[in-house]
């Protein structure tokens, strides 16, 4: 059962104990960026396969140990998270300036705002005070982060399953308009869509053309958070298998009307997304007692 979150994490958690902590983050995180500039996807990526999984807890990072494997290793995050050595630089960061204070899973929270921010999306006020698991579950990821292969009924009833609903679905998908969505993730659907020896039938045969042109190439605007990735759909320019279908008529109007709405309105999109990653932030925290802080993000205390 999820617990109902909002009531305890704050965005004041830290006002006293580490008054600096967005600041800090946001100075690794433009560091970050000057020498990969698509670091900002990653970081947002792990705030939502983080959540996914037993809620924001950071199990993401941590490295696999004799009593459970690491998420790390799991289908949906195996070499599609990078990152991990900026998210330790932020926990260094923070432990120099309020050892044993910042917990990883709100450095995850934080740095996912704090990249979208810095990339032209939108800001909100992350809520707080989340503390880290003691374990990880790797079979739990490979079951319950939404994969870009799956069709939209299997993504809406894993949304559905940590509390989050279609708008959720579509707003928070519009992360995919940052970052370029990983070669092996989609490389199939330009030339081999299904097993057919085929590209898929809904990429628009220009596009197709464009991006096997192009291949490694990337979509349009991939460093910048925008709403370009709802425009695309509407012209049959979803990169991953899962998002023509959102687009999809036959999926019914109102997923229709969410993409028009976005693909016309940013900020109506920007809204959304900053409300849906804020609902999702409240996943199932570990609050008060449970968990802890860990010293380092890899690795449980005293391990």
């Amino acid at each position: 059962m999820l617990q109902e979150s909002n009531a305890q994490l704050n965005s004041t958690f830290y006002a006293n104990t580490c008054p600096n902590v967005s600041s800090i983050v946001s100075n690794v995180i433009q560091q970050a960026l000057q020498s990969d500039s698509g670091i900002g996807a990653s970081l947002i990526r792990f705030h939502f396969q983080d959540c996914f999984v037993n809620g924001c807890d950071a199990s993401i990072l941590l490295d696999g140990t004799a009593s459970f494997l690491s998420e790390k290793n799991a289908a949906p995050d195996a070499n599609s998270t990078r990152g991990f050595d900026v998210v330790d630089n932020i926990k260094t960061a923070l432990e120099n300036s309020c050892p044993g204070i910042v917990s990883c899973a709100d450095i995850l929270a934080i740095a996912a705002e704090a990249s979208v921010s810095a990339s032209g999306g939108p800001t909100w006020n992350v809520l707080l005070g989340r503390r880290d698991s003691l374990t990880a579950n790797q079979s739990g990821a490979n079951s319950s982060i939404p994969s870009p292969f799956e069709g939209l009924s299997n993504i809406t009833s894993k949304f559905s399953a940590v509390g989050l609903n279609t708008n959720d679905l579509f707003a928070l998908s519009g992360a995919h308009t940052f970052g370029r969505a990983q070669c092996r993730l989609f490389v199939g659907r330009l030339y081999n869509f299904n097993g057919t020896g085929n590209p898929d039938p809904t990429i628009s045969s220009s596009y197709l053309a464009t991006l096997q042109q192009t291949y490694p190439q990337n979509p349009s605007t991939p460093d910048s958070f925008d709403n370009n990735y709802f425009t695309n759909l509407q012209n049959n320019q979803g990169l991953l298998q899962s998002d023509p279908e959102l687009f999809s008529t036959s999926t019914g109007s109102r997923t229709v009307s969410i993409v028009n709405s976005f693909s016309s309105n940013q900020t109506a999109f920007f809204q959304s997304f900053a409300q849906s990653m804020i609902n999702m932030g409240n996943i199932n925290p570990l609050i008060g007692s449970s968990g802890e802080i860990r010293s380092d993000c890899k690795k449980v205390n005293g391990s």
